[in-house]
């Protein structure tokens, strides 16, 4: 009996975790669609077509699968080269470099085109400060097709090198061995083995460079905007800007043009992979291990220059900038000035809202969106049914689409809520429901994943004694997921603490983030205080980065991503 009453409690459980998944992200995607098909004359494509036939739009679009495809071969060809090597050889101090790596992909886009526009240029206070800054009036080499692609390219360099360096561990040593009794030497084993053998991984890295390029607001804007250069995602901030709620049905075909793109991309990979018969069945007993030799030193010092090169001194530079009385001017002892840190982190209210904003929502998404994945995780893994079938296939969609789709997708559903009076567009709540929708899948497959590997009999001794469904969760299955719960808690405070794609249009008078700050007071002209605001962002970023890195021995292996 205490079973059947267990088996009710459960299905009345189901409906109350499924239903703020469909308001997250179903509702939104459902409405934009609606939206962007819809006319005067009635539901059709009549619309879509004048939106995606004008100029502007086919100019963005071009732009925008150019950038994201040279920025993704950039990505390819410093990820891949890290990932070979780290995975493979024996190099030394790994992990230090594997953490200086990752840096870029947890700083905010903005952050980063900040750091290299101040690193290049006539106006560059490293470059001025060690004579070599080029003429003034001479031009800013970033503000174009490939400035946007090579920052989009190193922005995502960690995305390829994280997926590639997981396919590449699961080689086996065994088959590199047999090939080479075989007769296979040098580059054959490396082209026919070990090339084909991470082509999965490598594909998988790839498209989610792609997508996460193309949706990317921060460097096309800070890069494009001044020159002029449109993307979708600036096409469609350019337009919300500029005329307001009254082009909704014109961004909301930008949008939908911009995951239609990005679902081919993921539909190419899928079909890559159907057609491909690479992959290897069961585990090593070892995993491939090839010793550098001599060539170890050089490889190491090349692998560090390139990290000085696409983080430190970026960094460098916009240390830099913010410890000048104004840009432009050269950092000496005696121009060494803390008024722009001054200015911007204590006496511009602005700031102090966008920090508090930008800790509190992503607080309160992590804590929020552990609550809710925790029951929804354990309903996937122990009561499957298709209806959860269907959730784990559509959860990841609000995070693999760009995030100017699912805030335009935001605005129309929660401008106007159903029956009521009530919009919740201009306020903070709006950016908080977004960040729900799209870091749902960080929180939830840490938790899916650890429930997996969890022994079903400690739950049904916890129900026959008594224990109830709620009480087993919160007494059994949550101090045995807290890890894995904790570590995507964090990855979804670090992520959602830099966001800019999705705040940049949802954001009002006393709504801003850290990346709508950042961004507004370079746009304005303040750029040693934006220099400072971004340095500060940076150091809390790296702060939690290490506060990760020294809890990685107590977390359970995989958790930590940069962690082998």
């Amino acid at each position: 009996m205490s079973h059947a009453k267990g088996s009710r409690l459960e299905d009345r459980l189901l409906p109350l975790v499924l239903l703020p998944l469909v308001l997250l992200i179903l509702a939104p995607i459902a409405r934009l669609l609606l939206t962007a098909f819809d006319s005067p004359s009635g539901w059709g494509f009549t619309h879509f077509v004048k939106v995606f036939s004008a100029e502007s739009t086919q100019t963005a679009l071009w732009h925008s699968l150019f950038t994201a495809g040279t920025g993704t071969l950039i990505s390819i060809v410093l990820g891949g080269l890290f990932a070979f090597v780290v995975a493979l050889t024996d190099l030394r101090n790994k992990a230090a470099l594997v953490f200086c790596l990752m840096i870029p992909m947890m700083i905010p886009p903005q952050i980063t085109a900040l750091a290299w526009t101040q690193m290049m240029g006539p106006s560059s206070v490293l470059l001025k400060s060690v004579g070599l800054a080029p003429p003034l009036g001479s031009p800013q080499p970033l503000y174009s097709d490939w400035g946007i692609s090579l920052l989009l390219g190193i922005q995502h360099t960690s995305i390829i090198f994280l997926t590639l360096r997981a396919g590449l561990r699961m080689i086996p040593a065994e088959i590199v061995e047999a090939a080479r009794v075989s007769g296979a030497k040098g580059l054959r084993v490396w082209w026919q083995i070990i090339v084909p053998l991470s082509l999965p991984s490598l594909a998988a890295g790839t498209t989610m460079a792609f997508v996460t390029a193309l949706g990317n607001f921060g460097i096309p804007a800070m890069l494009g905007i001044p020159a002029r250069y449109s993307t979708l995602p600036t096409l469609i901030y350019q337009r919300l800007a500029g005329l307001g709620p009254s082009v909704l049905s014109e961004v909301a075909v930008l949008a939908v043009i911009i995951g239609l793109v990005a679902l081919l991309g993921i539909i190419a990979h899928k079909t890559f992979l159907k057609n491909k018969g690479f992959g290897l069945a069961g585990s090593s007993s070892r995993p491939l291990f090839i010793a550098l030799g001599k060539w170890r030193l050089m490889t190491e010092i090349t692998l560090w220059t390139i990290i000085v090169v696409i983080l430190l001194l970026p960094l460098a530079a916009l240390a830099m900038t913010s410890l000048v009385p104004a840009y432009g001017v050269p950092l000496t002892l005696d121009t060494l000035s803390l008024k722009g840190w001054h200015e911007a982190l204590f006496r511009q209210p602005v700031t102090i809202r966008a920090f508090a904003n930008s800790f509190i929502l992503a607080a309160s998404a992590a804590l929020i969106l552990m609550i809710l994945c925790l029951p929804l995780a354990w309903l996937m893994q122990r009561r499957p049914s298709q209806l959860t079938k269907f959730i784990d296939a559509i959860v990841d969609l609000p995070y693999a689409l760009p995030g100017v789709v699912l805030a335009i997708a935001c605005i129309l559903t929660f401008i106007n809520l159903p029956f009521t009076d009530w919009s919740l567009y201009g306020t903070i709540w709006i950016i908080f429901i977004a960040y729900l929708a799209r870091f749902m899948t960080v929180m939830l497959r840490p938790i899916q994943s650890a429930l997996s590997q969890l022994d079903i009999t400690m739950e049904e001794a916890a129900q026959a004694v008594g224990a109830k469904l709620f009480k087993r969760l919160r007494t059994v299955i949550l101090p045995l997921v807290a890890p894995s719960a904790a570590a995507g808690a964090i990855l979804v405070f670090l992520t959602a603490f830099n966001e800019l794609t999705v705040s940049a249009l949802l954001w009002s008078s006393g709504t801003e983030t850290l990346g709508v700050v950042i961004f507004n007071l370079d746009d304005s002209g303040e750029t040693v205080m934006a220099s400072a605001v971004s340095m500060a962002v940076v150091a809390v970023v790296i702060a939690l980065m290490a506060a990760i890195q020294l809890l990685a021995t107590k977390l359970p292996k995989g958790v930590v991503p940069w962690q082998n």
